[in-house]
């Protein structure tokens, strides 16, 4: 194209003004109504899809080669970069400038790799070490640095000098120059004043916090209210005073306050690093429309709250001053208290066109800017300590008289009982500076502990960085594995984080460009939810980061996103087709799928699909896609059922299903559990043939959802083993007769004993986490035996009820049919039951003493303010399901009557369905 436009270009009078052609590039408005530079002109303008049929040649602003591989990221992460560039915030271009650098330098360092090197970095071979030598890098072959001793009265200093060195090299005499210390120091104040960095230390700062009310705008409230805000400064969850609220002022939109400054009970020298600022703005209803209403007394009261959150210092530790805007969020609480929103976002709202804004203004208590002491500046002393109360639950909360004793005998705590850092840590006294600064101290001393244990410390109770950046320290002994496990609560925990350059985002960002798999999946998990405007920006740069500093994944990455909205694509196709041919079921049907796998032949479709890295598991290569087997699914959503044929797997194929329009972060979290939960019953070595299947989210709504081969449903196995649909459910003999088809002999027996393992784990793991929505559809079984759960839209006891009764009424599923099959087909309680019995009890006693660690991964979703997916509610259901407060014996009584419960309530639907039908056929 460039070539025949210049041709064309050259007969207008201006053509040499246009200087290179390669110094120019086209441009146009994308499906997102943003600008896109289109320097990669291997991609086709299907591809693109334009908004408008037009495209504006531009000048390129740098080298090309860098404009190709910033426009490749743009693209890829789903966020122009010119987005990134047009935000005018210190923090982000800090951040940005620093990540480049640490990309380039990543970049030579990987250009320096042998070919070995670049193996184990992208494919990380799970190898043994060896106890061979060290490998030295060369250090003790340079030559030694030139040593000059300067004695001063009876003092010795021993000082390092480059600079004499390099006038020996090249035979210079060195030129030195005595000056007095006095003369140096006003020198120093001088050259630091005139650059802003004379400081003043926030403990030297004895003045009450405050700020000061500008005005809201936007606030939208009634005429007759009275509209206040209400502030509260926050550690985490812990309130450090008293909030304070402003003075009463009337009107719909705009408001100022009279009093508008807002002095907290708290000294400035006593604010935590991390402390949040919190506010909430709220209508106060007049009295006659409280008297006139019926419904819940407070939602008249108040009405509709925003509220919106900031750092009281910025991300260099620096104590905020001078005016800020925020752009507030909306919610409807149900209590007053619950105004404030401490693990809410510290990002403003991007929408600001309709938000209510917030202007406030933070006043200055020095001359000098006031700075956060960092570590060294610390000093601390030494306790004792009397072990009891570390030796408790370790969920258990703590009094006040027990926090004072952990906290005076601190250093007990550390010699003895090293895991009770979080129990310390919730003694604190926060708005206390001198505890703040020996716990700094002790901090750097205390031993390490396990990764397990250390990803508590990233909940929201522990928002110090000091603490942050220990708990990541502990984090960096994970294996590659063990953090693949984790890293969906990891990544969700950035969304805590305050500031962009955190300890958790350097350790990601190093382990993942050292590890392809988890770079993989480390990009997914925030490409998925960069449509969030909560994370839009911090996700952004941190895979910006990423793809600068790996910049060979770039390609195979690109290829992945590309193939997922080809699917998509299809997917919408589908749905319109039905929409139109909703009358006719068959010819709907027909029309759609005709249409569907026409599609699926075009070129473009089909060179995009195939070759392509699963995005659910990166080491599978999807070769070519087998249009005849692909299909969409007859539910609202009509997922696509894609069907790959595989080289490396012998002329097999590999099914995917993908999805537009249902959240898949549900599901992905509670095969993240099961997943879990296999590890820990393993290493208890008990294999109870779990098939966590993979699942990924990769967009707003949208994801893939591994096909497990050779398995059906319950129902679909009870309905062919039966005439009649109605009588299928209480065939006690399909289920059993359909693993005998597919197994003889020895082989029969295995199947019977992987089912039998298999429903054993799947009835405790649906008690613990309370998976509900259980019947025959989402019910699997495979042709070897293993039986697996579906579908998991409801969990943690949020079960679906209909006329407002809960269908649930059960804890788990445990059917006539399992039973029959674990039995052998042989009646009465045998054996085999037995020793079920026994598996599921095991099971979950394990389960219980990995219990603080359950807890602590749903309490990190919590801490990433996901109240679709989390809630303190739920992390209580958890509590109760594990009986965590009580004794093992006691535990085991709760799940045997549960057990009991559920073999009762087996045979009772089993009678009270047949009684019904029986009923049925007589009338008929």
């Amino acid at each position: 194209v460039y070539p025949l436009l210049w041709k064309q270009a050259q007969s207008f009078p201006l053509f040499p003004a246009l200087g290179e052609m390669e110094s120019h590039m086209f441009e146009c408005v994308n499906q997102a109504a943003v600008h896109e530079e289109l320097e990669d002109e291997t991609r086709r303008l299907c591809d693109i899809r334009p908004f408008l049929p037009v495209l504006k040649l531009v000048t390129r602003n740098c080298g090309r080669a860098e404009r190709l591989l910033d426009s490749k990221i743009g693209v890829l992460i789903g966020k122009g970069l010119h987005e990134l560039d047009a935000i005018n915030d210190q923090e982000v271009k800090d951040f940005r400038s620093k990540m480049f650098r640490m990309s380039e330098e990543r970049m030579q360092r990987v250009q320096m790799m042998t070919w070995m090197e670049w193996l184990q970095a992208c494919f990380s071979p799970q190898l043994e070490t060896s106890g061979g030598a060290t490998i030295t890098d060369g250090v003790a072959e340079r030559p030694a640095d030139l040593k000059v001793i300067i004695h001063f009265d009876q003092s010795q200093v021993r000082v390092l000098h480059p600079y004499i060195r390099l006038c020996i090299q090249v035979k210079e005499p060195p030129h030195l120059t005595l000056v007095h210390t006095s003369t140096v120091k006003a020198m120093f104040d001088k050259e630091i004043s005139a650059i802003g960095q004379v400081q003043t230390c926030v403990w030297d700062v004895s003045s009450l916090f405050k700020i000061v009310l500008v005005s809201g705008s936007k606030v939208n409230a009634e005429e007759t209210a009275k509209v206040q805000v209400r502030a509260g400064l926050f550690h985490g969850t812990e309130l450090l005073c008293k909030p304070a609220v402003s003075s009463e002022s009337s009107g719909r939109s705009d408001h100022t306050w009279k009093d508008s400054t807002l002095e907290f009970d708290i000294a400035v020298c006593d604010l935590p690093r991390m402390t949040r600022l919190c506010f909430a703005i709220y209508a106060v209803m007049d009295k006659v429309k409280k008297q006139k209403s019926t419904k819940n007394t407070h939602l008249n009261k108040y009405q509709t709250i925003p509220w919106v959150n900031t750092m009281v210092f910025d991300y260099k530790g620096q104590l905020k001053t001078g005016d800020i805007i925020l752009h507030c969020w909306s919610s409807f609480p149900d209590e007053l208290e619950e105004m404030l929103n401490p693990i809410g976002t510290i990002q403003t709202n991007p929408y600001t066109e309709n938000a209510t804004a917030l202007h406030i203004h933070f006043p200055e208590y020095s001359s000098h800017p006031i700075i956060f002491p960092p570590f060294d500046k610390v000093r601390h002393s030494r306790g004792q300590l009397c072990g009891h109360i570390m030796e408790r639950d370790p969920l258990s909360q703590l009094c006040e008289n027990e926090k004072d004793l952990i906290w005076t005998l601190r250093y007990d705590c550390r010699e003895n009982f090293p895991q009770s850092l979080p129990k310390l840590l919730l003694s604190v006294k926060w708005s206390k500076h001198e505890d703040m600064a020996q716990l700094q101290a002790l901090l750097q001393i205390w031993p390490k502990l396990s990764p397990r244990d250390a990803l508590e410390l990233l909940d929201f109770n522990y928002p110090d960085q000091y603490v942050r950046e220990y708990a990541v320290g502990c984090l960096s002994d994970m294996s590659d594995e063990e953090l693949s496990q984790y890293l969906l609560q990891l990544v969700q925990v950035l969304r805590y984080e305050p500031y962009y350059d955190c300890a958790l985002t350097h350790f990601l960002l190093q382990r993942a460009q050292g590890n392809r798999k988890i770079g993989h999946f480390l990009f997914w998990h925030l490409r998925s939810e960069i449509h969030m405007p909560a994370v839009s920006v911090q996700f952004a740069l941190i895979l910006e980061a990423y793809c600068r500093g790996s910049i060979p994944h770039i390609e195979v990455l690109k290829k992945q996103v590309e193939a997922l909205s080809k699917l998509k694509s299809v997917n919408e196709l589908i749905k319109l087709g039905t929409i139109k041919n909703a009358r006719s079921k068959t010819k709907e049907a027909m029309l759609t799928k005709e249409a569907m796998m026409t599609c699926l032949r075009q070129s473009g479709y089909s060179e995009t699909l195939s070759d392509l890295h699963s995005p659910l598991n990166p080491n599978i290569l999807l070769s070519g896609i087998n249009v005849e087997k692909c299909r969409y699914m007859d539910s609202k959503m009509k997922p696509l059922w894609i069907v790959y044929n595989n080289k490396l797997l012998g002329g097999d194929t590999r099914g995917i299903i993908f999805k537009n329009g249902d959240d898949l972060r549900q599901d992905m979290l509670t095969l993240q559990i099961l997943r879990l939960m296999d590890l820990l019953w393993k290493e208890a070595n008990l294999d109870l043939r779990i098939v966590p299947y993979g699942c990924l989210a990769t967009g707003d709504r949208a994801g893939l959802i591994e096909v497990v081969s050779s398995a059906d449903t319950i129902a679909n196995i009870q309905l062919t083993s039966s005439n009649v649909a109605a009588a299928a459910a209480f065939n006690k003999d399909a289920l059993l007769n359909w693993l005998k088809e597919r197994n003889s002999g020895d082989a029969l027996e295995r199947a019977i004993e992987e089912f039998t393992l298999s429903c054993a784990g799947y009835c405790v793991a649906t008690y613990v986490l309370g998976i509900g929505d259980r019947h025959s559809d989402n019910i699997m079984v495979r042709s070897t035996g293993q039986l697996f759960h579906i579908d998991f839209g409801h969990i943690l006891g949020n079960f679906k009820s209909k006329f407002g009764i809960k269908r649930e009424r059960v804890p788990f599923i445990l059917t006539h049919d399992f039973i029959h099959v674990i039995q052998q087909g042989k009646t009465g309680y045998t054996e085999k039951f037995g020793s079920f019995r026994q598996y599921c009890e095991e099971a979950y006693l394990i389960l219980r003493k990995n219990g603080t660690l359950f807890i602590t991964l749903f309490a990190l979703m919590l801490t990433a303010g996901l109240p679709e997916l989390t809630s303190v509610k739920d992390i209580q259901y958890l509590k109760d399901s594990l009986a965590l407060g009580k004794t093992d014996d006691e535990a085991l009584k709760q799940f045997r009557q549960k057990f009991d419960e559920a073999l009762r309530e087996s045979w009772t639907t089993k009678v009270n369905w047949m009684a019904h039908n029986v009923a049925k056929d007589n009338r008929s």
